[in-house]
C-alpha cells in the first residue's frame, strides 16, 4: 500500500493553491509597504514549515490581507529592518501560547469583535488601495483615506496616467467578479491570476503609463534582523505591536481553522498544535525578515474545493512558490501595481461581513453595535486599539446581560409583602437590590422569593442575609427568604 494514497488529488490541489497564492502574496506585500518578494517568502514558509506541522491538515498559511493594515503601520513607525524582529518575537509568543494550551481559548473571543475587526480592516484596505490604483499617495489615517476618496477621482480626471492606472485597477476587479460566470473549464485558472495576466498583457500591449512591481530578487530582500533591530526591543512602543501581531494573527488563523473544518469531513483542527505551527512559521519568517503569516481562508477554501485530502497539498504549494521565486522572479516586474491594488480592493470587500451585520441586527442589536463600533474604531484609530475597544464593549455587554435582574414587589394591603427576584443577582446589581428592599416598611411581614434567580453570587447572598436579619421591627415577624438552598445549588452549577 502506498504511503501517499491521495497524491494525485493533493498534487492537483497544490497547483490550484499555488496559482491563487502568487497574486495574493505579491499584492499583500506591495500593500504592506515591503518588497513583493517578501510576500513570496512568507508563502514559501507557510507551505514548507507550517504545512509540515500538525494542527489543521487542510488549512493553508501565508501573508494575509487581514494583517496588511497592521504591517503597514509597523513598517511606517519602526522601518522595514525592524519587521523581522517584530515577526520573530510574535512567533515566539505564539509558540508559548501553543505550548501553554491557550490556543483553544481563542474560540471564546466574541464573534462580533472578530467580524468587526475584519470589517474595519476591509474598509481601510479598500480606501488605501483606491489611492494605489490611481497611482497616488494615500493619507496616513484611516479617516483621512476615506474622506479623501472623492478627491482621488477628481484628480484622476485631470491626469492621463491616473486615469490609465484606475482603468487597470477597475478592470482587474471586474475580471475577478465576472470570472465566476465563465465555464467551469476556464475557472481552473483562478480569477485573481487571470485578472493579473490580463492586466499585464493590456498594459504592455497598449503601452499604458502605469507603475509596475519593483523587483530586487529573492536573496536581495531576505535580511535577518540585526543588532539594531533587536535593540528596539528595549523600548515599550514596539511591544504593543508585537502583542498585536501575535494576538490578531492567532485569532485570524484559529477562526479560519474553524471555518475550514466546516468545509470538509477530514480530521478536525487541534487548536493548540495549530497555534504552535503558526508560531513556528512566524518565527522562521522573522528570522528571514519576511511578512507575518496567518492561515488564509481564501487559499484554504481553494485547497479544500480543489480536492486536497492531506497536508501534502499545502507543502507542495510551498515548493511551487519557491521554484517560481527562484526561476521566474523577473516576471514580477511586468505586473502593474494598480492590478495588485484591484486584487486587494476585492479582498477587502470580501472581508466586510454584510450578511452577518444584517443577521446580527435582526437577532441582537447589541452584538451588531459591537461589530460596527469595532470596525469604526479600527478606521478611526488603529487596528490594535480598535480591537481592544471592541473586546471591552463585548465584556461590558456580557456583564450587563449576566447581571440582568428583575425585582417585583406585590403588596395586597393585607398579609405579607411579596418580593420576587428573577434573573442574575450579582454584585453589579447589589445597589439596586438593596434600594428596593430597604424601601419596604419594617412593620409588615415580608417574604422574599428567590426561585426565579438563575444565579446568586456571594456578595448578594451575604447582603440579603444581613438585610433580612436587621430589617424587621422587634414586634414584627422576621423576613422570610425562600429558596436559599436551591439558588445556591444553581450558582454552583449543581442544579438546573
Amino acid at each position: 500500500m502506498t504511503k501517499l494514497p491521495y497524491m494525485r488529488q493533493d498534487f492537483a490541489a497544490s497547483i490550484v493553491v499555488f496559482l491563487v497564492a502568487v497574486p495574493l502574496c505579491v499584492g499583500v506585500a506591495a500593500a504592506s509597504g515591503v518588497p513583493p518578494e517578501l510576500g513570496l517568502v512568507t508563502g514559501i514558509v507557510g507551505g514548507l514549515v507550517t504545512g509540515f506541522l500538525p494542527g489543521s491538515s487542510l488549512q493553508v498559511s501565508g501573508p494575509a490581507a487581514g494583517m496588511t493594515v497592521l504591517v503597514f503601520e509597523a513598517v511606517s513607525e519602526f522601518g522595514v529592518a525592524a519587521l523581522g524582529v517584530i515577526v520573530l518575537m510574535s512567533g515566539l509568543l505564539q509558540l508559548a501560547m501553543g505550548f501553554l494550551r491557550i490556543g483553544r481559548w481563542f474560540r471564546a473571543i466574541s464573534v462580533s469583535v472578530v467580524e468587526g475587526m475584519l470589517c474595519g480592516i476591509g474598509m481601510v484596505i479598500i480606501a488605501g488601495q483606491i489611492y494605489a490604483a490611481a497611482g497616488l499617495k494615500a493619507p496616513e489615517t484611516g479617516i483621512g483615506k476615506i474622506v479623501g476618496i472623492p478627491g482621488v477621482f477628481g484628480d484622476a480626471f485631470g491626469s492621463t496616467e491616473a486615469l490609465a492606472s484606475l482603468a487597470i485597477g477597475a478592470g482587474t476587479i471586474a475580471v475577478i467578479r465576472l470570472w465566476k460566470e465563465m465555464p467551469k473549464k476556464v475557472q481552473v485558472v483562478p480569477g485573481a491570476l487571470a485578472a493579473i495576466l490580463l492586466a499585464t498583457v493590456a498594459s504592455l500591449a497598449l503601452s499604458l503609463p502605469v507603475a509596475t512591481v519593483e523587483v530586487e530578487g529573492l536573496l536581495g530582500v531576505i535580511q535577518p534582523p540585526g543588532a539594531d533591530a533587536f535593540g528596539a526591543l528595549a523600548g515599550p512602543a514596539i511591544w504593543g505591536t508585537i502583542i498585536a501581531f501575535a494576538l490578531i494573527a492567532s485569532a485570524e488563523s484559529l477562526f479560519s481553522a474553524a471555518a475550514v473544518d466546516r468545509l470538509h469531513d477530514g480530521p478536525r483542527t487541534q487548536y493548540d498544535k495549530e497555534m504552535v505551527a503558526q508560531g513556528a512559521g512566524n518565527t522562521v519568517c522573522g528570522l528571514l525578515g519576511a511578512l507575518p503569516m496567518t492561515a488564509v481562508i481564501v487559499r484554504s477554501s481553494a485547497n479544500v474545493n480543489a480536492g486536497a485530502r492531506t497536508k501534502a497539498s499545502r507543502v507542495l504549494h510551498g515548493v511551487w512558490l519557491l521554484l517560481f521565486a527562484v526561476a521566474l522572479p523577473s516576471t514580477l516586474a511586468l505586473i502593474p501595481l494598480p492590478a495588485l491594488a484591484g486584487i486587494l480592493v476585492h479582498a477587502g470587500w470580501k472581508l466586510i461581513p454584510f450578511r452577518q451585520i444584517t443577521g446580527l441586527w435582526r437577532g441582537s442589536k447589541g452584538e451588531a453595535l459591537i461589530l460596527m463600533v469595532t470596525a469604526v474604531s479600527i478606521v478611526a484609530v488603529n487596528m490594535f486599539e480598535g480591537v481592544l475597544i471592541g473586546l471591552a464593549l463585548a465584556v461590558i455587554k456580557t456583564a450587563w446581560e449576566v447581571s440582568h435582574l428583575k425585582t417585583e414587589v406585590i403588596d395586597k394591603g393585607a398579609g405579607p409583602i411579596q418580593v420576587y427576584l428573577s434573573g442574575n443577582a450579582t454584585f453589579l446589581r447589589l445597589p439596586k437590590i438593596l434600594d428596593s428592599l430597604e424601601a419596604l416598611p419594617q412593620d409588615r411581614p415580608i417574604v422574599v422569593d428567590l426561585s426565579g434567580l438563575q444565579h446568586l453570587d456571594h456578595a448578594c447572598r451575604t447582603a440579603l442575609q444581613n438585610w433580612a436579619e436587621r430589617h424587621s421591627a422587634p414586634d414584627t415577624d422576621p423576613v422570610k427568604v425562600s429558596s436559599w438552598s436551591e439558588v445556591a445549588l444553581r450558582g454552583r452549577g449543581e442544579s438546573a
